[in-house]
């Protein structure tokens, strides 16, 4: 793809890069070449020291930004589980440990819910989005409502999808195909905010959006 913009994406996870890269060649009609770190060769690691998501999708965001010189996207997503107090919200990729293994993180949490009613495992994606260039900075939210499962279901997906029923649905992210969740989901929502802010600094024609 040859848009006319470049727009680095923030991250070494290769199934969120690809994520990402799907749905914002749709929202933006391929007006912007998206990047990934490897496409660069571009080898940066940022320790996630911050307070709240916003700051760790910044801090994400200005790193890589600085490393390559183009403007960065970055996100930080935390699931936040009402049964236990939002938690594990901001500690969401290392919940089980700084090993950040995913199996490990579903099974701490399912081990902690397994006393909790089906009617009272409600939970939250929340993904916040931040856009760093050489003359803004700006934020995105995206939230997808849900329910956490009471085993793991699916194959597909990474990280807690699993686990994870979004509203309105029967299945596990990880069970839905992947048009579906990229549809509904919680960084879907936040990377459409984000292309509308986007799109009207550089003017380009979003596509209509449809659920």
């Amino acid at each position: 793809m040859s848009g006319r913009y470049q727009l680095l994406i923030a991250s070494n996870n290769p199934h969120k890069i690809e994520e990402v890269q799907h749905i914002l060649d749709e929202l933006l009609h391929g007006a912007v070449q998206i990047l990934s770190p490897a496409s660069l060769d571009l080898h940066v690691e940022v320790e996630e020291t911050g307070m709240t998501l916003e700051e760790n999708a910044y801090l994400k965001a200005i790193a890589f930004h600085r490393a390559s010189g183009l403007p960065a996207i970055a996100d930080d997503t935390g699931l936040e589980v009402e049964a236990l107090n939002g938690a594990p919200g901001i500690h969401t990729a290392r919940y089980a440990g700084e090993d950040q293994d995913d199996r490990k993180n579903r099974q701490k949490l399912l081990k902690e819910l397994s006393a909790v009613a089906p009617e009272k495992r409600n939970a939250r994606f929340r993904t916040m989005i931040c856009f760093v260039d050489s003359l803004r900075i700006f934020f995105a939210e995206g939230i997808c409502p849900g329910k956490i499962a009471e085993q793991e279901r699916g194959t597909g997906g990474f990280g807690y999808d699993p686990i994870f029923i979004p509203e309105g649905h029967h299945h596990t992210f990880a069970e839905l195909p992947a048009a579906i969740k990229n549809r509904i989901s919680h960084r879907r929502r936040a990377l459409e905010a984000f292309a509308q802010k986007f799109a009207a600094y550089y003017d380009i024609p979003l596509a209509t959006q449809h659920r």
